[in-house]
């Protein structure tokens, strides 16, 4: 049997009439940049994530990008963030000018640890004050523990960017900090002044391309956000800013408005692979020293039931073995991957900006040798599922 890390077919020949239809309606319109299909999707994204408003761009990247351009970040400014994600969230700070600043992860979740954050906030508030904004990676799915980054935020005077490039549609049961007893369940991208949103194709809502989207709460930020993504003029011809070319194309915005109306069924068919995962690798008697699964970890919260507590981008399985299982699993058609070998502050292009070689972040390394990613795609049968499970148990068994 051949099981794919993301088979994307089944998707695609559901939605394909639909979808050309509307790629038809592009081309006929001879509007190709920006456009109403961009301004239904920005209207429908903001309304799906509890946002103010929502701004499409070129890609998930170019979301942190234009983001930190609208912050306005001056050279020698720090932000802090992950040294435990995909390259995007460092290298989007560096292109802006500014420095990455790691505080290391929470075991349980692999997201920014706010006790770390904390540590990390205080140095620098008793020194030169230089960490201008925080940036919280959702990763997997699951959002940071935002109540307490947002907190932090508070106290300390800086925004936070939410990279929320694999978790559109998860929720989190908030607690503000004004009101430290009664949680709102809030979704990802709705918390800090934005939040970063990404439409690659393996992502839960992805294109046929790149494509990218920003949600904030704060109208003025919005329109900033806007004119940046359109080399800073506004209006047309004249720049008070350096911006970039950002803009969404109409034919992915067309695209994933087709999708996003199908994108609640995704989260539960995900969910309720995740849940026969638990169950085969507890009847595998592999759940616990073996193979550590994937937590949910605001499941406890009030309604939690009722939210998409964790909407799995991945299901990343944890084993001291990682590499050896990643290997006899290829060899049994079985699609798996490593996210990610290698933590920010261990890239080599680091060398030139400082001392990040010489530091240590033991979650997140240990993390980077010992994840792997199963499928978990919507159209995952029970069948393949019991394939992948069985040739776990078979290695461990060698």
């Amino acid at each position: 049997m051949k099981v794919p890390l993301l088979d994307l077919q089944p998707q695609t020949a559901y939605f394909r009439e639909q979808i050309i239809q509307e790629i038809t309606e592009v081309v006929d319109s001879t509007c190709y940049i920006l456009g109403p299909k961009v301004t239904r999707l920005e209207q429908e994204i903001a309304e799906y994530s509890g946002a103010a408003a929502a701004v499409g761009v070129s890609s998930g990247t170019d979301a942190l990008v234009a983001s930190l351009m609208a912050l306005e970040l001056q050279a020698g400014d720090k932000v802090l963030t992950t040294p435990y994600t995909f390259f995007a969230t460092m290298g989007s700070i560096i292109r802006v000018g500014a420095l990455p600043v790691f505080a290391d992860v929470d075991d349980r979740t692999l997201n920014l640890d706010p006790v770390k954050a904390a540590e990390i906030l205080e140095a620098d508030a008793a020194g030169e004050r230089k960490i201008k904004a925080i940036m919280p990676v959702h990763l997997f799915g699951q959002c940071a523990d935002m109540s307490a980054l947002m907190d932090l935020a508070r106290q300390y005077e800086v925004p936070v960017i939410e990279d929320a490039a694999q978790a559109i549609g998860a929720e989190y049961p908030f607690i503000a900090p004004k009101n430290n007893e009664k949680a709102t369940w809030k979704k990802a991208g709705s918390m800090g002044l934005a939040g970063c949103f990404s439409f690659f194709p393996s992502k839960n809502l992805g294109c046929m391309g790149d494509g990218g989207m920003i949600t904030t709460c704060d109208s003025a930020f919005a329109e900033t956000l806007r004119c940046y993504r359109n080399h800073g003029a506004d209006p047309k011809y004249y720049h008070s800013k350096v911006g970039g070319n950002f803009r969404l194309d109409p034919i992915q915005a067309a695209v994933l408005s087709v999708k996003l109306h199908h994108l609640e069924r995704w989260h539960t068919q995900r969910q309720e692979n995740a849940q026969q995962y638990r169950r085969l690798f507890a009847q595998a008697g592999l759940a616990g020293d073996q193979v550590a699964l994937p937590e949910a970890v605001y499941s406890n919260a009030s309604d939690a039931e009722q939210h998409n507590i964790h909407i799995y981008n991945q299901f990343v399985i944890r084993t001291e073995r990682r590499d050896a299982l990643k290997e006899y699993l290829q060899g049994k058609s079985i699609g798996c991957e490593i996210y990610y070998p290698v933590c920010l502050h261990q890239q080599d292009c680091l060398e030139t900006l400082g001392s990040y070689a010489a530091q240590s972040f033991p979650v997140a390394e240990q993390a980077s040798r010992d994840s792997l990613a199963l499928p978990i795609y919507p159209e995952l049968s029970n069948e393949q599922q019991e394939y992948v499970v069985e040739a776990i148990a078979e290695f461990f068994r060698l």
